[in-house]
């Protein structure tokens, strides 16, 4: 249920620049807010117990948008889609997703002009360096009892 990228000997394909993004990052009480409110809008989870979740955010943490799937690229795949296809502006929100934070998560937020990525899990190394060179803001793990800003340190 990945896009590909996982596993890849292309190395020239992982270390292709991303486009920058707006620098906002979202309140921590509205991450908050949209953490303790998305397990009551993941319909389908609440009947297998198997679904990730993407969810686009306003400003304060309402949650405006909510896809599933059983893939977490999927579910934000279908949450970017959707965005697209009813004119919701990335530029002003967050994503919050409930999975980790891979290399392909963060590229996708980015490419989608997403200014803030929320993840329950994670993130990996290559999550944060191209977060970082974009301006991505990644919050991970970010949970209810505590949102951490993970930053790669650099000799």
């Amino acid at each position: 249920t990945g896009c590909g990228i996982c596993g890849t000997d292309a190395q020239e394909v992982l270390d292709r620049p991303a486009p920058t993004v707006p620098h906002a990052p979202p309140d921590p009480a509205a991450v908050r807010h949209a953490l303790g409110g998305l397990r009551a809008r993941q319909e389908l989870n609440a009947r297998t117990h198997m679904l990730h979740a993407a969810a686009w955010c306003m400003p304060d943490g309402g949650i405006a948008h909510v896809r599933e799937d059983v893939g977490r690229h999927n579910a934000l795949d279908k949450l970017i889609g959707a965005g697209l296809r009813g004119g919701v502006d990335f530029g002003r929100g967050f994503c919050l997703v409930t999975s980790r934070c891979s290399y392909e998560m963060a590229h996708k937020a980015i490419m989608a002009g997403m200014p803030a990525l929320a993840a329950v899990s994670a993130p990996t190394a290559r999550a944060l360096r191209v977060a970082a060179a974009s301006g991505l803001t990644l919050l991970a793990p970010a949970r209810e009892s505590g949102i951490m800003l993970p930053r790669m340190e650099t000799d």
